[in-house]
């Protein structure tokens, strides 16, 4: 019976449109990356050694930290559940979805949640889910798991969207981008707006404010945690973060390294649900705490496995992801994992079982391209050998393999001679005869471009692989025949010149950017656009521009939460106020605000980001609903760094807050960039200069 791992590597390996498509996810994803580590204050590598320690020392010290995060949790109003296993996990999600009469779910991106299959659970028991991130709706339409952690319909080309579309849901063909993502804006409305319970995931729970922290490009994670009455958020036990600092630096390299920004559009920070006298947000929030194996993965010699920031940037930079995607990381009985590549061919086998995913650790060439990518420095290809070892099952004392190793993820015939290998190699006298004998052998066979011969598919390597000829002589012998006098040595007139670089006369620096100056330039660069006005202008200066775009009503926070006059002077210009959004009116009558008008807390220039906190008489759904989101700034709350707005009092105070940076957008379809999913197409500052002393900052 044919191994499905090698039918799956097969299949993908003989299809052109993958391949194609796995070309320029690989590409783009690469380049960008390595764009936005440019824009870093500090040293890329410094900044990784310093997440992996972070990391590190969380993993140590995992008990103390969720039993702090889940006393804090609670103590802000959420509550905390903790699963051993993915059966107890989808018991807890499907009594609070019964508990509340639940008939629909909308679900963002969430790995857990695919991990424990808590969609079938659920569906099992009668409800609707409905995937809201445009990947992973885009695969389930299709009956398919995703692809990718960050890109699920990596593997789809845009005329495999449009044809699902047309089928699934009998909108007219098209396979023009721009129109299939307001076609799943306008089907994935109905499902935010009638939603009984709303699930996510979690980036990371801060342990210090007990804190989740969730990002989305979309808008639709912030949809699933606000509109919903229900909040249910599924995180792995090991996704904790001791401080507010801590989150700063992993949101610093997590979204340059999984989508080449600098910050995701929407980082929200979830202190609990919302208080009695909020206008919005779910009424209960629930933390599922899931193990499923993570408690035992800590004692093996794969604990390493357990920094993982899911990122997914060893996807694109591995060799062999690139050629056969992810739905060809299979089980032994072909059951795709959640978890594919470099990283998930360690996580797999390790929460999952080595004899049904300790295979997948043998699609690696060992290139070492997954840890150069790796923002927390994990070394992939340390944890690829071990699993190939059998690393899952061993004591964390012994991690490398004894003679009589069974090899468990090798076919027989390699692990006869993987087993004779380390036999040879565990004494110098035995290794250096049987290098002598290659030499020989290598002198005797005959050779065709270079290789030695071709390992045909019983020999477990692969289906057919050129085996690299041996030296003649090992180092040993030439390094000693050097000694000796009987090696070559290069001549000094073979020897290039020195090349002298002169001095060069030192170049002017620019003049150091203000605050605002940076702001207006990350956010203008973002598709969002800044305006400086004096406080008295901004009455008018705002009524005019909504009455330029046509706007006839507006969702906004209430007089004490804005500057005077502001709401008189929108009024005035004839334009509806509002302070309540009501998801059942335009879920009955499709009339929705068309601008929504908030304050904002406080901004990041390094990231163009603002700040914008929950409380009564500031709805957060003013910043989420409407196509246009129009946010009113003073000068003195910009901020030069996201760690001390992170540092504010509002931040850690309020039921919730939430990081802006730019309209909402996606590039999950061929990777063309789309802005105006399921958030705000535009985002407009009016930024209040006056009074206010401007210090450059760097």
């Amino acid at each position: 019976m044919a191994n499905p791992f090698y039918t799956h590597i097969q299949s993908a390996l003989a299809d052109a449109n993958l391949q194609s498509a796995l070309d320029a996810n690989a590409e783009r994803r690469l380049r960008v990356r390595l764009q936005s580590y440019a824009s870093l204050p500090e040293d890329v590598h410094v900044l990784r050694r310093r997440a992996h320690e972070l990391r590190a020392r969380t993993i140590a010290h995992l008990e103390q930290y969720l039993e702090e995060f889940a006393a804090r949790a609670a103590a802000n109003g959420m509550t905390v559940h903790r699963a051993a296993n993915a059966a107890q996990a989808q018991q807890i999600v499907l009594d609070i979805a019964r508990s509340h009469g639940v008939k629909t779910v909308a679900k963002a991106k969430t790995m857990v949640g695919e991990e424990i299959g808590i969609n079938a659970v659920l569906e099992a028991a009668g409800m609707e889910v409905v995937e809201t991130d445009l990947g992973e709706y885009i695969v389930q339409l299709r009956g398919e798991r995703p692809a990718h952690i960050i890109t699920p319909a990596v593997h789809l080309r845009r005329q495999d969207v449009g044809q699902t579309f047309h089928e699934k849901l009998g909108t007219p063909y098209s396979d023009d981008v721009s129109a299939l993502t307001e076609t799943a804006r306008r089907e994935l409305r109905r499902v935010f707006l009638q939603a009984d319970m709303g699930i996510t995931g979690a980036n990371f729970g801060v342990v210090e404010t007990g804190s989740l922290c969730v990002l989305t490009n979309e808008g639709n994670g912030r949809m699933c945690s606000t509109l919903p009455p229900v909040h249910v958020a599924l995180v792995g036990i090991e996704r904790l973060v001791p401080t507010l600092d801590d989150l700063a630096l992993l949101l610093s390299l997590l979204p340059r390294s999984a989508t080449g920004q600098k910050l995701t559009v929407y980082t929200s920070l979830l202190n609990g649900p919302r208080r009695p006298d909020e206008p919005d947000g779910p009424q209960e929030r629930h933390i599922v705490l899931v193990d499923n194996g993570r408690s035992r993965l800590r004692q093996s010699p794969l604990m390493e496995a357990l920094y993982c920031i899911r990122c997914g940037a060893c996807l694109n930079a591995c060799p062999v992801f690139r050629e056969i995607g992810g739905h060809a990381y299979v089980g032994a009985h072909g059951a795709v994992t959640p978890y594919p590549g470099p990283i998930g061919s360690v996580i797999a086998p390790g929460l999952f079982g080595q004899s049904e995913f300790g295979q997948l650790a043998r699609a690696s060439s060992l290139c070492g391209a997954c840890r150069e990518a790796c923002p927390v420095d994990i070394d992939l290809p340390k944890l690829l050998l071990r699993v190939r070892a059998g690393g899952v099952d061993l004591p964390v004392q012994d991690t490398l393999p004894t003679a009589k190793a069974a090899f468990p993820n090798a076919p027989r015939q390699l692990s006869l001679a993987l087993r004779s290998f380390v036999w040879a190699a565990r004494s110098p006298r035995r290794f250096a005869l049987a290098q002598k004998t290659a030499g020989v052998l290598s002198r005797l066979a005959p050779r065709s471009s270079g290789s030695w011969l071709r390992l045909p598919a019983w020999t477990g390597w692969g289906y057919s692989r050129d085996f690299p000829a041996p030296a003649a002589r090992s180092f040993r012998q030439r390094w000693q025949a050097g000694i000796a006098g009987e090696e070559e040595t290069v001549s000094p007139q073979d020897l290039q010149p020195v090349q002298v670089i002169a001095e060069q006369a030192p170049v002017e620096q620019p003049a150091p950017e203000s605050r605002l100056e940076r702001f207006s330039r990350e956010l203008e660069a973002l598709g969002g656009t800044v305006q400086q006005c004096t406080e008295a202008e901004l009455p008018q200066a705002l009524a005019a521009f909504l009455k330029s775009r046509r706007i006839r009503s507006v969702l906004a926070w209430e007089n004490e939460h804005l500057p005077e006059e502001v709401l008189d002077a929108v009024r005035a210009a004839r334009i509806r106020v509002e302070h309540t959004y009501r998801p059942h009116v335009e879920l009955s009558t499709r009339a929705r605000p068309q601008a929504g008008l908030t304050a904002a807390s406080g901004a990041a220039a390094e990231t163009g980001t603002l700040l914008i906190t929950a409380g009564k008489g500031r709805p957060l759904t003013a910043s989420l609903v409407a196509d246009i989101h129009v946010a009113v700034l003073k000068k003195a709350d910009i901020y030069a760094t996201l760690a001390e707005v992170l540092r504010r009092e509002d931040v850690q105070q309020a039921s919730a807050a939430v990081l802006i940076s730019g309209p909402s957008r996606t590039a999950d379809i061929e990777m063309t960039l789309t802005v105006g999913v399921h958030g705000p197409r535009e985002v407009h500052v009016f930024c209040i200069t006056e009074g206010d002393k401007d210090e450059a900052q760097g």
